[in-house]
C-alpha cells in the first residue's frame, strides 16, 4: 500500500513535469516553423495537457482496466471545462472569441453529445464507437485548423528562446517521462483500488 501511494504521488508528479517538457518543445519546434499562435495553442499546448490523459487512459485499457480509463477520460474533461475554466475566471474576467463561440464550443456539444449517445446506446464502447470517435475528432480538428488559417490576423508566433536542439530534446524527455510516469501511476492506482476494495469488502465471492 505504501509503495503503491509512492507510485501514485511520484508518477502524478512526474507526469506534469513531462508534459511541461513536451508542451515546451512541441511549442517550440512549432514556433521555430512559423505556425500560427492558434495553432499553436490548439494543437501543441491542447496535444500536450492531454497527453497524460491520453497516456493514462492507453495503458489502462492495455493492461485490462478498461474503467479507470473511462472515468479518467470523463473525469479530467469535467474537470476542464468547469474546474479549469472556473479557476480561470475567478482570476482573472476571461474575454471569449466570437470564433470561439460559433466554431469551437459547437464542436464541444456535439462531441459530448456523441459520446453520450454511444455508450447510452450500447452500454459499452466497442471499437466501431471507437472509430466514430476518432473520426469524429479528426473532423473537428480539420475544421480548427481551417477556421484558424481563415482568420487574417493569426499572425506568426514568436521565435522561442532555444533552438532546434533544445525543442527536440524536450520532445523526446517529456514523451519518454510520460510513458514511466503514466505506467508508475496507473499500477499504483490499481494497487490502492485494490487495497481499498479488499478493505472495505473483505469477502466476496
Amino acid at each position: 500500500m505504501t509503495l503503491a501511494a509512492l507510485a501514485l504521488l511520484l508518477g502524478l508528479a512526474a507526469l506534469v513535469w513531462s508534459a511541461d517538457r513536451f508542451v515546451e518543445g512541441a511549442a517550440g519546434a512549432a514556433r521555430l516553423l512559423g505556425v500560427p499562435t492558434f495553432l499553436v495553442g490548439m494543437v501543441v499546448v491542447g496535444f500536450g495537457t492531454s497527453a497524460p490523459e491520453l497516456t493514462v487512459s492507453a495503458l489502462s485499457a492495455w493492461q485490462g482496466n478498461p474503467a479507470l480509463a473511462l472515468g479518467n477520460a470523463y473525469g479530467s474533461n469535467v474537470c476542464n471545462v468547469a474546474l479549469i475554466l472556473g479557476v480561470t475566471a475567478l482570476v482573472r474576467p476571461v474575454v471569449v472569441p466570437r470564433g470561439a463561440v460559433f466554431h469551437e464550443l459547437p464542436i464541444l456539444l456535439v462531441a459530448t453529445a456523441v459520446s453520450w449517445a454511444v455508450v447510452e446506446h450500447g452500454g459499452a464502447l466497442s471499437r466501431g464507437d471507437a472509430f466514430l470517435l476518432v473520426a469524429l475528432f479528426l473532423a473537428a480538428f480539420a475544421l480548427s485548423v481551417f477556421f484558424s488559417r481563415r482568420d487574417a490576423k493569426a499572425a506568426a508566433a514568436e521565435t522561442p528562446a532555444f533552438g532546434p536542439g533544445g525543442a527536440a530534446w524536450r520532445l523526446a524527455l517529456g514523451l519518454a517521462g510520460l510513458v514511466g510516469a503514466s505506467k508508475a501511476l496507473v499500477w499504483g492506482a490499481v494497487e490502492i483500488a485494490q487495497a481499498l476494495v479488499d478493505v472495505f469488502d473483505p469477502v466476496r465471492d
